[in-house]
């Protein structure tokens, strides 16, 4: 919604003030201008990715413009998760947990919280190192080295269609030039034309300069920006697991590895100690109350 909000603005301000200066907007729109443009940053994008990251890029563009970014809720019920697999995992040992982390699509524990469950990577995250938990074998430190190095490779990938985008923004002012060069190249073969004529030509040349710097810095640019913030975002989730499993590891009770977890919550998404008590009280938390988060 932000997105939205702040293009309407940008193009408002834009087209007002050119109006306003005593512009003609229909010499703006120039669509075999914005082809040229947009057509050649299309094929570079297509020819610079792999097919997974332009596929990710896509999904990344709906993920920015929606803000589908963990909210309070989302962290709540992971924090359920990882709550209810500790207290398992010391009330009834490997036993109790292995068929949770084995398949969790069957686990009573991961079908009470389904946003999280329908997060693939995330549960996969907690069911490899909860798994790595019930070996025995690993030292916390050793699976906080793996679990970093991990991070960073999921970082890596999720943020592909950042430097993608970012890419294609930094080549869109030179292929509004190319544009503009293509425009004056057409404009020189109507010499002999009038000279309204003429100017109309050089207009249109003039627009793909323009549109090719708008393009860049007010739209794909700023949508690569947005990219990176909301993934970033995402990252946090597996934070969160990263220091509550190894607070548990290292000997913390549930509840206070929740807390380890917990803080690693920006302050303006971390729910309250309050709130985590009550979510993961005996009874707390309702199905109900989680569907309709």
């Amino acid at each position: 919604m932000n997105f939205v909000i702040g293009l309407v603005i940008a193009l408002a301000s834009m087209l007002g003030g050119f109006a306003a200066l005593g512009g003609h907007l229909p010499v703006i729109w120039q669509p075999w201008e914005f082809v040229i443009i947009g057509g050649s940053a299309l094929g570079t994008f297509i020819i610079a990715n792999p097919l997974y990251t332009i596929k990710d890029s896509g999904k990344a563009l709906v993920e920015a413009i929606l803000d589908r970014a963990p909210k309070e809720r989302d962290h709540l019920d992971l924090l359920a998760v990882l709550h209810m697999l500790m207290r398992e995992l010391r009330t009834n040992g490997r036993s109790g947990v292995e068929a949770h982390v084995d398949k969790p699509d069957e686990s009573d524990i991961f079908k009470a919280f389904p946003k999280v469950l329908a997060n693939e990577a995330i549960t996969s995250f907690v069911c490899d190192y909860t798994r790595l938990i019930i070996i025995g074998n690993a030292k916390p430190h050793e699976i906080e080295a793996l679990m970093d190095e991990e991070l960073q490779t999921i970082l890596r990938d999720k943020t592909k269609p950042y430097y993608a985008l970012n890419a294609i923004a930094e080549s869109l002012p030179a292929l509004g030039i190319v544009a503009a060069v293509l425009g004056v190249i057409h404009a020189m073969g109507a010499l002999d034309q009038s000279p309204e004529l003429l100017g109309a030509l050089i207009g249109a040349a003039l627009v793909g300069t323009f549109a090719g710097i708008f393009m860049s810095y007010g739209v794909v640019a700023p949508l690569a920006t947005k990219i990176k913030i909301t993934r970033e975002k995402q990252m946090r989730s597996f934070v969160i697991v990263k220091q509550t499993l190894l607070a548990f590891m290292a000997g913390a009770m549930p509840q206070i590895a929740l807390e380890y977890g917990r803080k690693t919550i920006p302050s303006k998404e971390r729910p309250s100690i309050d709130q985590v008590e009550t979510e993961t009280a005996p009874g707390g938390g309702s199905g109900e109350s989680r569907e309709a988060a």
